[in-house]
């Protein structure tokens, strides 16, 4: 009960109390155990676990208490040794049979989940178990690496374990069919599969809606009889005219057997699913025919009419669209407006087809749906309103498709404004329809505010400044009133992050509450900006939110996979395995763990706890990389922000590759700074300095040439991302949001941290070559130290600025000082560490000096030329970082003073209620960035007090 509570010590107390009385009680030394892993002491948790497990218990207390704790310790391997343990003394308990399956399952020992499965069926000769062997089977085909092996053994044993239960009528279960359907396909005998299906193991197939047809056209379409499909998909349409999927297949199949101009066999069948349509006319007919139909039932489905316009489509793809007058286009979308137009659906359906239009028609087509909606005007020169939400739901279609269409883009400024006042007055208007409406609900003319943003954007992108603060002032009055609706806290999370203001972000993105997989696919609009506009905090925080969900997927996935076992849902469990593999490879996920290891290492590195230490702790090396460059998946959402934009304004595939590509050139760079990093300690050592024979057997000079080889690398992806910026792709404002990289090469940060890992070379050659007749390398030394001061007082200079301006009684923002500020400060660490090393290479040199001259009585050993070299760096590091310390306290100043209250917004077209709003927006602005300037200076203060001790 304790341990349930979360009371671990007094778990711990109780437990010993029964220990003294009973010194063997098995199962109180593993509840202690549990105990002790909770309360952080997971060697003691261990060693007692260990001491229980030796003894092999047989008790079920005992080996379900320690399953917990080898679970919570993330040591699933260890369930397998106790239940072997247990089996082969109870050698036939079903139960422990099953709990060693389960924990082969849990870390994916399929060869001896097989063998378990098989023992099972022995002792309890139950179906279940039979079939849990022959998926493990087909587990192992899927997981070997040579396919060919996984044809000719794996599957084809599973396909004979199946058929052994076929020919003994021995098949139960729908599942066991399943698995049977799933061993063909895999083996590609698509005929087998059909009959299967078509046959009398067919009839099992009840759970799903449709699956016998579903499996029949899967089987049909790999065969390529284009007849069966035909046919199928007309007779499942007859029964539901609104399935879209199959008029789909319907079309496709009747377009194949045209262009094969198939007929069917004289006074035979058409096929095995009846009458085929084999020409256009038939088509052209039957699509009539499903909307006459359609037209006498009480509700209209819209699937006929889609149809309708697909075929239209397609005919005028293959050129031959006027032979079969099947009605003009523009008109056919006139009239599904009509009867459509007031469900939301109606935009996204009829955005498909819009390419359809031809552009001169656009504007006269929006005026022919305007007439039709039923709006009302109060006076002669008032906007017409609508008088309810159906009205209100058909205007809101037509702005939606003007937008589409791109009649808003083609406006100049003024009529951009006076839309944008006219959306927000059909907006505010339509407030009055959702009074009731709940909290968690979205109001009715959300979509108005929302499409009035879009055109402010519209303006900002045009270089007009004041548009982007208008944006930001509808989006928080939007959300004031709809304080559910994600796409108003997604749009702020951007633009807020495009201004350079991370603050208000992180509370909007915990808000949108993201579950599970978005904190893969949407994670990356929080974990690009935190670090980079200097909230190092928050930063922390939201890849431990990524990280956890990652490192959970790992552990739930085997649950999952462990549930398909026990209730027969065998054709999940591969998708669960593609599921766990597709995150393990996930872009995003290699981005945070990188970013992560940064950030710690920034804030605790040679501060808290020294660089080693920092090191070690996180299980770094440079000579392992941990990410699947080959296999990287970038499962980000890019369409995750509602977009009305036309096609050749919008997200294009291109886009998505370039991002792609551009991110993975980023994460590689970073990595192999954080491997060089990593590196330093490997080179560091107490040892006197050493002759170079010494130095190989000691496996030093191998880690030298790890760092060379990883600079080459470095310098590799440098030269890459370089050329990839020289293209000066521009994504859409609301497509996906460029990397650092661009600001990494301009303010000069790649070109000091590059040379910062030269240097570490030199000095490490130094440190081998020792003092004597190594001017050379000591004044090679002494120029990096002097260009290296050069280069970081000229980052410095970038980072000048005032970061938030009033131009013409407008704010301006300047993020990319910002971070640049972030830049200077992860480059003057690096200098550090790197310092640091340098520092512990030259002071046992200094302390030998001083050795000889205190034997020789001489006053006068000349000091080598790098001691003084270094002196001077650490100084001039010294007073560069006070430098940046003055600089960044009146930075706070400034902003402090910043009385944004006395801005007079030349736009006079704020009402009152907006102004409220756009107090609110630019306090938030102004406070995040004094946030930021606040952590940067507090690391940096830490950074100034590191320097300090460097003097040898």
């Amino acid at each position: 009960d304790y341990l349930d509570n979360g009371n671990n010590k007094m778990a711990i107390q109780q437990a010993d109390k029964l220990l003294k009385k009973h010194k063997d009680l098995h199962c109180a030394k593993v509840l202690k155990a549990i105990g002790l892993q909770r309360t952080g002491k997971q060697d003691e948790a261990y060693a007692l676990a260990q001491e229980v497990a030796a003894l092999e218990p047989t008790d079920d207390n005992s080996l379900q208490a320690l399953t917990i704790l080898y679970r919570e310790m993330h040591r699933p391997e260890l369930v397998t040794k106790l239940y072997e343990a247990a089996v082969k003394k109870v050698p036939n308990s079903e139960e422990y049979h099953s709990h060693l399956f389960m924990a082969y399952a849990r870390v994916g020992e399929y060869k001896k989940m097989q063998q378990a499965g098989m023992a099972l069926y022995k002792i309890v000769p139950k179906n279940p178990y039979y079939f849990w062997s022959v998926m493990s089977l087909i587990m192992q085909s899927i997981s070997a690496q040579d396919e060919n092996l996984s044809k000719t053994m794996f599957l084809p044993l599973a396909e004979r374990m199946v058929e052994k239960m076929v020919k003994e009528d021995k098949i139960e279960a729908e599942a066991e069919v399943e698995l049977y359907y799933m061993i063909l396909e895999r083996l590609e005998k698509y005929k087998e599969a059909l009959d299967v299906v078509r046959g009398k193991l067919g009839e099992k197939l009840t759970s799903e809606l449709q699956s016998r047809e579903n499996k029949c056209m899967a089987m049909y379409k790999k065969l390529c009889r284009w007849p069966e499909c035909n046919a199928l998909s007309r007779k499942l349409l007859l029964k539901n005219s609104d399935d879209w999927q199959f008029y789909i297949t319907y079309f496709d199949s009747a377009f194949k057997l045209i262009d094969e101009s198939w007929t069917p066999p004289p006074e035979e069948e058409h096929s095995l699913e009846g009458e085929v349509h084999y020409s256009i006319e038939q088509a052209v007919k039957f699509i009539e025919e499903r909307i006459t139909e359609e037209s006498k039932s009480s509700r209209p489905r819209r699937g006929p009419y889609l149809a309708k316009l697909e075929l239209i489509r397609r005919l005028r793809y293959r050129g031959c669209n006027d032979e079969y007058k099947l009605g003009d286009p523009e008109e056919l979308m006139f009239q599904y407006f009509k009867k459509f137009g007031d469900k939301p659906c109606c935009f996204t359906d009829l955005k498909v087809f819009v390419d359809l239009l031809p552009s001169s028609q656009c504007t006269k087509f929006i005026s022919q749906l305007l007439e039709v909606t039923p709006l009302s005007a109060t006076a002669e020169n008032e906007i017409a309103l609508p008088a309810d939400t159906k009205a209100l739901q058909q205007h809101l279609c037509v702005v939606q498709l003007s937008r589409l269409l791109g009649i808003y883009h083609a406006m100049d400024k003024k009529q951009k404004l006076t839309a944008v006042r006219e959306l927000m007055l059909r907006y505010r208007h339509g407030l009055e329809f959702g009074k009731s409406c709940l909290k968690t609900e979205l109001q009715f003319s959300d979509y108005y505010c929302l499409l009035a943003v879009h055109l402010l954007l519209d303006l900002w992108l045009e270089g007009e400044e004041a548009a982007v603060w208008q944006c930001l002032t509808l989006l928080e009055e939007g959300l004031s009133h709809s304080p559910s609706n994600a796409q108003f806290k997604l749009l702020l999370v951007r633009i807020y992050c495009r201004l350079g203001a991370f603050e208000p972000v992180a509370e909007l993105y915990s808000s949108l509450d993201a579950k599970h997989i978005q904190h893969d696919t949407i994670g990356y609009l929080l974990t690009r900006y935190a670090e980079s506009l200097g909230h190092y905090a928050a930063a922390s925080q939201s890849c431990n939110f990524a990280l956890r969900f990652f490192h959970s997927n790992q552990k739930d996935t085997s649950e999952y996979i462990i549930q398909a076992y026990k209730y027969g849902a065998f054709e999940k469990i591969p998708e669960f395995i593609a599921f766990r593999n597709r995150l393990n490879s996930s872009l995003h996920f290699a981005q945070v763990r990188t970013e992560r290891m940064f950030l710690d290492l920034l804030l605790e590195a040679n501060i808290s706890t020294s660089l080693e230490e920092s090191i070690k702790s996180m299980s770094l090396s440079p000579e392992e990389d941990d990410i699947p460059w080959k296999d990287l998946r970038d499962n980000r959402d890019l369409t995750v922000l509602f977009n009305w934009d036309p096609k050749d304004r919008d997200i294009s595939e291109e886009h998505r590759k370039h991002s792609l590509e551009e991110e993975t050139m980023w994460l590689r760079i970073r990595s192999l700074t954080l491997r060089l990093v990593s590196g330093l300690p490997t080179l560091s050592h107490t040892i006197q300095p050493k002759n170079s024979e010494k130095t190989a057997e000691n496996g030093v000079s191998s880690k030298i040439d790890t760092i060379r080889s990883l600079l080459q690398q470095l310098e590799a992806a440098v030269d890459s991302g370089k050329k990839f910026l020289e293209q000066k792709i521009q994504y859409p404002v609301l497509g996906p949001p460029p990397t650092r990289m661009a600001g990494f090469f301009s303010n000069g940060s790649c070109q000091c941290q590059t040379s910062l890992f030269y240097l570490v070379s030199d000095i490490y050659e130094l440190d081998t070559n020792g003092l004597e007749d190594s001017a050379e390398i000591q004044e090679r030394i002494g120029n990096s130290f002097k260009s290296l001061v050069e280069r970081l007082t000229d980052l410095f200079n970038k980072c000048k600025g005032d970061l938030i301006e009033v131009r013409d009684g407008t704010l301006k923002t300047h993020p990319n000082l910002l971070e640049n500020l972030v830049f200077f400060v992860e480059t003057i660490s690096i200098a550090l560490w790197v310092s640091s090393y340098c520092d512990g290479v030259l002071r046992p040199f200094k302390s030998n000096l001083q050795k000889k001259k205190k034997k020789k009585k001489e006053s006068s050993v000349a000091m080598p030329p790098v001691f003084t070299h270094f002196l001077d760096y650490v100084t001039e590091l010294q007073t560069l970082t006070s430098n940046v310390i003055d600089h960044i306290k009146g930075l706070e100043i400034i902003l402090t003073a910043l009385k944004l209250e006395e801005l007079s917004l030349k736009d006079t077209l704020l009402l009152q209620e907006e102004k409220k709003f756009t107090k609110t927006v630019q306090g938030k602005v102004q406070s995040s960035y004094h946030h930021s300037v606040q952590e940067i200076g507090e690391l940096l203060k830490k950074r100034l007090d590191t320097i300090k001790k460097l003097k040898i």
